[in-house]
């Protein structure tokens, strides 16, 4: 039995993804494919469009055979730290023989290099960061420079750190050589519009550009005949389901999250908001004296944003204090090897060998039902998995006052996996 594994957030699930499932069944072998997928909030700083389980649903309906919850504190993290979570999780499963990333070089070795430098940093490398650091500029742009001062065979390729698939590519990367993981990497040529195009210029188009299009004004009438501009960007069943929840659960958008997120930050602002990941004392100060101002979360982003510090840095540490995620917490997680469970989303009828082999070979508890956590897990496993499901509930929070008259009562301990 092979197994590959997909790390993702499909955001929502559309064709670029399917694409990507069967791709890497085809490439690898693989008789099953197990993906880690980003919860209710996800990489930038943001919630998800849709809840997990419908994604879930969708990405289990396109290829999927079991889909795993990456924790919030993961999910929510730069590229590092999301990848560790993520990698650490599928190779702790004790299943899993590769795992396949979209890139946009597509080159394996390029990437691989790249990660090999950047996993073992030496004494030089980490001054010339260091003092460039001091200077202010960014880590991205002060590590770039390091490389060109340690590294000047990879000159030539410096070009592939500018693009934010290929930046993930290297982090998974990383972390399996970190690990010392038997999981072997894949990568696929990303096809159609980059990660950053906003447009619906082809069937394969980005998660960004069916994100901003449900999200104008001109799709969110009443009635899902509204989503027909999007119906060709993913597949049939994936767009049904979005269909059939369409100002019923969804869409959930940044900015519903305005008023809740200001109260928290009201809350927190006689303490140090530096104590949250992501937040050091200058960007606690600055989000302290831009207060007054706050109009709504996607509004504080861009009145916090400066040249040294990106939207999605800012939209990133506001979830961190809404959450309640601190730097300890990842200081904990990172010296106890990241991982303590694997929660189920949902799996495919026919998957149960995969479901077999794991429970035989995990080294953490397989968690199809929370109600078994407390006896599969101690202090800090239990700890995490309380974030996850205080995120769960602060999200459907927003989505039951958001559609009152639709939204189910369901909680975190209620809600059932996704069989299909």
């Amino acid at each position: 039995m092979k197994t590959v594994g997909i790390i993702a957030e499909y955001n929502p699930f559309h064709n670029g993804h399917a694409y990507h499932i069967a791709k890497a069944k085809e490439i690898t072998g693989a008789d099953y494919c197990i993906v880690v997928m980003s919860g209710n909030f996800v990489q930038r700083g943001a919630p998800a469009i849709t809840d997990k389980y419908t994604r879930a649903e969708a990405a289990l309906l396109n290829g999927a055979d079991l889909v795993l919850e990456l924790p919030v504190c993961y999910a929510l993290s730069s590229a590092e730290y999301f990848a560790s979570g993520a990698v650490a999780l599928l190779d702790k499963l004790g299943v899993t023989d590769t795992l396949c990333f979209g890139s946009e070089c597509g080159d394996l070795s390029i990437l691989s290099e790249f990660a090999r430098k950047l996993s073992n940093e030496d004494e030089q490398f980490k001054q010339v960061i260091n003092r460039h650091l001091k200077r202010g500029l960014t880590y991205p742009n002060a590590r770039n420079i390091a490389l060109e001062t340690c590294a000047p065979h990879l000159n030539a390729h410096l070009n592939v750190l500018t693009t934010p698939n290929n930046i993930l590519g290297i982090e998974y990367c990383k972390a399996l050589y970190r690990r010392g993981s038997r999981i072997q990497p894949y990568t696929l040529h990303r096809a159609g519009a980059s990660y950053h195009d906003a447009s619906l210029s082809s069937s394969y188009c980005s998660a960004l550009a069916i994100r901003e299009a449900i999200s104008c004004s001109g799709l969110l009438s009443s009635g899902s005949g509204h989503l027909d501009d999007i119906r060709s960007l993913m597949p049939q069943s994936a767009y049904e389901l979005l269909a059939e929840q369409y100002q019923k659960t969804f869409p959930i958008l940044p900015d519903d999250f305005s008023l809740p997120l200001h109260y928290r930050l009201l809350s927190e602002q006689s303490a140090d908001y530096a104590d949250y990941a992501d937040i050091d004392s200058s960007l606690s100060a600055r989000i302290s004296k831009k207060l007054p101002s706050y109009r709504s979360f996607t509004d504080f982003c861009e009145l916090l944003k400066t040249k040294n510090r990106t939207y999605t840095h800012i939209s990133r540490s506001l979830m961190h204090i809404y959450l309640g995620i601190c730097k300890e917490d990842f200081k904990t997680y990172q010296s106890e090897d990241y991982i303590y469970y694997a929660r189920m989303l949902g799996f495919r009828k026919g998957a149960e060998p995969l479901l077999t082999a794991v429970k035989s070979h995990s080294s953490i508890p397989l968690l199809s039902k929370l109600a078994d956590a407390e006896t599969l897990l101690a202090g800090n496993g239990q700890k995490m998995l309380a974030k996850d499901i205080y995120a769960g509930h602060l999200y459907q929070s927003v989505v039951q006052h958001k559609f009152p008259d639709y939204a189910s009562t369901d909680t975190e301990y209620t809600k059932q996996i996704r069989k299909v």
